[in-house]
């Protein structure tokens, strides 16, 4: 008998197994067959999967709600008898991690795709475990002029970007991104464990290429100011090594890390930031924020866009001008709704209307040229530049080193200086 049951339970447990590595294929096998299909086909798949059922999306942007309101608008006009819907929240920055893999690993799975953003958590405990799988839409894949390079696996729906800012009222000269780690000076900034996006921007410092722009900034300082950093930057070496750091001029980001982290104004949000930058009373503060949350600042006697200046926007500044970090579209390998996840995706980065909930604002950039909207005149007014300040010169612009000079996160390099890295991020901020 006891032989029986036994049997029964490794029965049992294969066929569970079985079914999950089945449930696996099926949806790993839809995105296969999604990837070869134009968006027509892909509306038409999820019009037949979807009536009269209900999508449930999770993601780091609200404005996934108003996108699926327009992605079922759209729908409905190719079919008017479709009365699918799509549920969308936004948990916390970090909860959504804990939230997917539950859902993944529970007996009932709820969530059909999502909009996710730390491109370091993604790698280690999405990508390389194979719980998110990437889609590529075939008319993304096409369009013309797509910045394919970083936004493709896994798949990007915008880029964002978080730049030096400082109050221009007063004195304070910022021509440098070294500038921001001077003795005395702390600049406004989400804490980084607050917000790992904003500790994967400290981990991209560390890649080859973003330390010889940390390098070249270096160099282009004064005797005076290089006499200041040179003995940290000294220190850093011994550190690089033993952090296995492998690009030639890390200590250079190892010391302006270290000291940013020793000095900046912890504040719990960007648009607190923005406000107190653009008060009268902040003369020469500085910060690293959102760029486009210029866009909601209310001019009065005491704040004003004008008395802030983008500090890579002046002519004679050098260095990084900020980082971007990106909000990526994959799918549970256990999506109920595979098919029209897809074709939600789809609309998102292949059209105007389906990213305009992102597109509307200056600093979101689409890797596809047809969905962006043309920002490098929001501080007209009536025809008059009268807030130069939020001109957006764009995606290209600012990721260029002639341009913006923009700390670009790549999920892989996070991931790989992650484990030692964050731990000695951490110890520097517990000694403040």
């Amino acid at each position: 008998m006891k032989k029986f049951v036994s049997l029964l339970i490794v029965l049992a447990l294969a066929l569970s197994v079985c079914s999950v590595s089945l449930a696996d294929e099926s949806v790993a096998d839809v995105i296969a067959q999604a990837q070869t299909m134009t968006n027509e086909e892909l509306y038409k798949k999820a019009i037949e999967e979807s009536n009269g059922k209900v999508l449930y999306g999770i993601g780091n942007s609200s404005r996934g709600k108003s996108a699926g309101a327009s992605f079922i608008e759209m729908l409905k006009g190719i079919d008017p008898n479709y009365t699918g819907t799509i549920d969308w929240s936004q948990p916390k920055n970090n909860s959504i991690f804990t939230a997917l893999n539950a859902d993944i690993k529970g007996a009932k799975h709820v969530y059909s795709m999502t909009l996710i953003q730390d491109g370091n958590q993604i790698q280690s405990k999405m990508l390389d475990t194979g719980n998110l799988l990437n889609f590529v839409p075939k008319e993304w894949a096409e369009a013309e002029g797509l910045a394919k390079e970083g936004n493709e696996n896994p798949l990007a729906l915008q880029t964002l970007n978080k730049v030096f800012m400082f109050n221009n009222l007063g004195d304070t000269k910022i021509n440098n991104c070294w500038d921001f780690v001077k003795e005395g000076v702390a600049p406004l900034y989400m804490g980084v464990n607050s917000e790992l996006v904003g500790k994967n921007f400290l981990y991209m410092l560390t890649n080859e290429k973003y330390a010889n722009y940390m390098k070249n900034a270096f160099d282009a300082l004064s005797d005076e100011d290089k006499a200041y950093f040179q003995p940290t930057v000294d220190d850093m070496a011994a550190e690089a090594e033993a952090l296995g750091l492998e690009a030639e001029n890390a200590k250079y980001s190892l010391a302006w890390i270290y000291l940013w982290c020793l000095q900046y104004n912890e504040q719990t949000d960007d648009g607190p930031i923005c406000n107190t930058l653009v008060n009268t009373s902040a003369a020469g503060q500085s910060g690293l924020l959102v760029y486009s949350k210029l866009r909601s600042v209310e001019e009065t006697n005491e704040a004003s866009v004008n008395n802030i200046t983008v500090a890579a926007y002046q002519d004679d500044y050098t260095g990084i001008g900020g980082y971007a970090y990106k909000h990526y579209l994959m799918i549970p390998k256990t999506s109920p709704l595979p098919w029209t996840a897809c074709a939600f995706i789809a609309y998102m980065v292949t059209t105007q209307e389906g990213f305009a909930a992102w597109g509307k604002d200056m600093g979101g950039y689409s890797a596809n040229p047809a969905c962006m909207q043309d920002h490098s005149k929001d501080g007209y007014v009536d025809g008059e530049d009268k807030f130069p300040a939020k001109n957006d010169r764009g995606y290209e612009w600012w990721i260029s080193e002639d341009g913006g000079a923009l700390v670009v996160e790549d999920p892989a390099y996070c991931a790989s200086v992650a484990f030692d890295l964050g731990d000695w991020i951490d110890m520097i901020i517990g000694t403040k």
